[in-house]
């Protein structure tokens, strides 16, 4: 089946905090339109089985992407983890017929497996903790895809909640406490994010840091 575009995915516009969803394209196509966009863009895609998801974060999107990842960083730091940073990578399986670029990713236990900017990681190989932030488009179809590649963990920001997932099982679940740091709760990261919303990225890190020192001293 093929598949034609009136205007190339390259040339269509969209504004900040608006997505679109172009469907009936094969594996063929979105390898292809991947390599048309190339990776200088602000565009992020979502790919599963014939249907594409086109987003631009908002303003908005990518202040609380980069502030729940300064606290993922600043708990790491003070817990003594490893971790690595892989942001927005494209994460193909084309066994599995779905690809996506996350808000922000992490490998924290499996730090140790992917150092060193080895760009030929196992394709099987998924990060431990991923970051959505739901302004421009619902998550629903994107949680589906983190947890076909085996992702275990997910934040998602939601209508100005905080939310941590448990991706491990069939169903996906709502959980009070953080796989990745089990002394962190939901609640935790709401209370935090809130603080930014009166305060400073600054004042956010320095209270997870207080937090953490606390914990650790009871």
């Amino acid at each position: 089946m093929s598949v034609a575009l009136a205007t190339p995915l390259s040339q269509i516009v969209l504004f900040p905090g608006s997505a679109m969803t172009v469907f009936g394209l094969s594996w063929q196509h979105y390898q292809l339109f991947l390599a048309e966009l190339g990776d200088n863009r602000a565009t992020r895609l979502a790919y599963s089985e014939g249907s594409l998801e086109i987003r631009i974060p908002s303003k908005l999107h990518e202040i609380i992407n980069r502030l729940l990842s300064k606290i993922i960083f600043a708990l790491t730091e003070e817990l003594g983890l490893e971790i690595v940073d892989l942001g927005s990578t494209t994460w193909n399986r084309e066994d599995l017929d779905k690809g996506i670029e996350p808000d922000s990713c992490f490998f924290i236990q499996k730090a140790g497996l992917v150092q060193g900017l080895n760009p030929e990681m196992p394709p099987n190989l998924a990060p431990d903790l991923v970051v959505e932030v739901d302004i421009a488009s619902a998550s629903d179809r994107k949680l589906a895809i983190y947890q076909a590649l085996g992702v275990p963990e997910l934040w998602l920001y939601s209508s100005g909640r905080v939310t941590i997932l448990d991706l491990r099982n069939e169903k996906i679940r709502e959980v009070e406490r953080s796989l990745a740091f089990s002394t962190i709760s939901a609640e935790q990261l709401q209370a935090w994010v809130e603080l930014w919303e009166t305060s400073t990225d600054l004042a956010v890190v320095k209270a997870v840091r207080n937090f953490i020192s606390t914990a650790t001293e009871t």
